[in-house]
């Protein structure tokens, strides 16, 4: 009986949810963001080397020509969980972003995994930011920095860089010391990098587009003289989407890394001016600016020279080396280091706030909660986190860690997708139990009953659907991706296999959309409820499976290293548990003091009456 009772405890304390009776009214940040700081935060974060690079890449690797369709399908993936974002921001306009999101609606360990994966995504970020910053700049001057710093103080480590990047450690210090100073100023310098980076893109596309020739879209392989190919090019099938359907959705995968950053505008609840109207608004505006430019570049580039002719690590600089503009190429050049600038502090911005959120909740070490009085910025957390991501910068070759930044990413997004579907669903009355029979449960899996408001039982077929749901996608992912030469006709079973899984998935789906949801007002709230979320949750997970297992292994030991925190000092420390040990001690209490004698009256611990 002991053990099922430490049990019992043990489970309350993970799931334990937080309040969310706090508007993030009286919160010690400074709230100066405005709806243009923040989405000049969206698109500087999500706007950086990618521009210069990623439409070039995908082009020549994956897509051709019909790149454009790759980053529209990225789009409306990536739209489809900011959608999500936009609602959790509208119910909760708190800092924290996923992390708050889910302690809100599915527990404190869930809540835990979710912060310790985007401190990951964050650092990670910014470190890979400011070395592809540092070689950027090291290209400028023919490699001449990092030849020298290789001879003098070269490291023989594997899993370690060549050499010390003194200079990325450099610019991650500043930008530390910029964050810690003030939040506006901040912004303002990244407001005043994105429109100097905008600028460039215009610049680029005008002069791009001068130079655009439709033809390069219906290119026949036979056409091509063979002293033209580049050795090793691969110019597949020729016209517009020379790879097929699969370049496109391989490329579409790849372009979806470049959507990676908007949700660093759902940290700021804390600090945005009217968060639960401009935060959501700030989202959506940002991925509209950020589509429009990614399509706009990948349509200029693969118009002005042919697909297989891309450059695909500085496509653009190469474009105006073919063209020899050489004035162009150079302000590309500085636009790309504006770019990566914003980028940088976009990466950098959410970290320090997502740790000062997990501090404040306890669930880490509460130090780092401290807020400078003259700054109103967490200075603790922000120089931690600046120390972190530039050791990390100074010392690590990112080329294999990069994957793991997109684990944080994806994972959140499925988390809030997930914790979308719970609160539409939940229950928020305080009841009588519902009975849960065999027939009745039957009854509420296409709620024959006509029920019009959630109760516990349509809120548990929801969380139990999910559940199998989530379930049934990796079986599928699995499926596709690490058996997808059995995926054809000559392994029929595998098809009958597969198809019975989507049409379960599709079951589920209808079942919970047959469920009532709540009735709550929101500024901003997702539509397609549950069909949007669970297709994010899909989706999530199948490029989650595309990550190698040394990227997994990585991150189990990163994981590793958080629940370490958390089981020795977050279970024991956090203040939605310090909250229920206080309200159980006063219910003790009050049935200590309204206990009753055998005479009928009730007795005091002080004096009896």
């Amino acid at each position: 009986m002991r053990s099922s009772g430490r049990c019992g405890r043990f489970w309350a304390a993970l799931t334990r949810k937080k309040r969310n009776e706090d508007d993030g009214s009286d919160s010690q940040l400074a709230r100066v963001l405005s709806l243009l700081d923040l989405t000049g935060l969206g698109v500087g974060s999500t706007l950086g080397l990618g521009v210069y690079v990623l439409a070039g890449s995908v082009a020549h690797d994956h897509a051709g020509p019909a790149v454009v369709v790759s980053f529209l399908v990225a789009a409306v993936a990536s739209a489809i969980a900011a959608l999500c974002y936009a609602e959790f921001a509208a119910r909760v306009p708190k800092a924290g972003s996923a992390y708050v999101y889910s302690y809100v609606s599915i527990g404190e360990f869930a809540a835990f995994t979710i912060g310790w994966n985007l401190i990951l995504e964050y650092v990670i970020g910014t470190s890979s930011v400011a070395r592809g910053m540092s070689g950027y700049v090291d290209a400028l001057v023919d490699s001449k920095m990092s030849n020298a710093l290789r001879e003098a103080v070269g490291i023989n480590v594997d899993f370690l860089s060549d050499y010390p990047d003194f200079l990325s450690f450099t610019i991650i210090l500043i930008l530390t010391a910029l964050l810690a100073y003030g939040v506006k100023e901040s912004t303002l310098m990244n407001n005043i990098f994105t429109c100097v980076n905008l600028c460039v893109i215009a610049i680029v596309l005008v002069a791009g587009g001068i130079n655009g020739d439709t033809a390069n879209w219906n290119i026949h392989p036979e056409d091509v003289p063979s002293e033209s190919i580049p050795p090793g090019a691969n110019i597949g099938q020729g016209g517009f989407a020379p790879f097929g359907i699969a370049g496109i959705m391989s490329g579409a995968a790849k372009c979806f890394y470049g959507f990676i950053g908007f949700d660093c505008i759902a940290t700021t609840g804390e600090e945005a001016k009217n968060p639960s109207r401009n935060i959501p608004l700030a989202i959506v505006l940002s991925l509209i600016i950020i589509f429009l430019v990614y399509f706009s570049i990948s349509l200029v580039l693969t118009m002005a020279i042919p697909y297989y002719l891309q450059d695909p690590a500085a496509p653009i600089q190469d474009l105006f080396v073919r063209l020899q503009w050489h004035e162009i190429k150079w302000i590309v050049s500085i636009g790309a280091i504006f770019a990566l600038c914003t980028s940088m502090l976009g990466a950098m911005f959410p970290l320090p706030r997502v740790l000062y959120a997990m501090s404040n909740d306890g669930v880490i070490y509460r130090k780092l909660r401290t807020v400078h009085p003259k700054t109103q910025t967490p200075v603790l957390a922000t120089i931690l986190a600046g120390l972190l991501a530039a050791v990390m910068a100074l010392l690590f070759d990112l080329d294999q860690l990069i994957n793991m930044m997109s684990i944080g990413t994806l994972l959140a997004y499925t988390i809030v997708a997930i914790s979308v579907l719970i609160l539409r669903y939940e229950d928020r009355t305080v009841m009588n139990s519902v009975e849960f029979t065999l027939p009745h449960t039957f009854q509420q899996l296409f709620n024959t009953n006509n029920l019009m408001n959630p109760n516990q039982l349509s809120a548990a077929v929801v969380k139990v659907g999910i559940c199998i749901f989530a379930i049934i996608v990796c079986a599928v992912c699995g499926i596709l991706v690490l058996a997808s030469d059995q995926v054809s006709s000559d392994y029929p079973g595998v098809i009958v296999v597969l198809s019975i899984l989507v049409a379960l998935m599709i079951l589920l789906v209808i079942i919970t959309s047959c469920q009532p949801t709540d009735k709550i007002k929101l500024t901003f709230k997702v539509p397609m409820v549950p069909v949007l979320p669970m297709l994010s949750v899909s989706f999530n997970l199948f490029l989650m499976f595309q990550l190698d297992s040394g990227t997994w292994i990585r991150y189990a030991v990163w994981v590793v290293i958080g629940y370490f925190i958390y089981f020795t000092y977050g279970i024991r420390h956090s203040t939605e548990g310090e909250i229920a040990k206080h309200i159980a001690k006063i219910t003790e209490t009050e049935h200590r003091t309204n206990e009753i004698d055998n005479n009928g009256f009730y007795v005091d611990p002080e004096r009896k009456i």
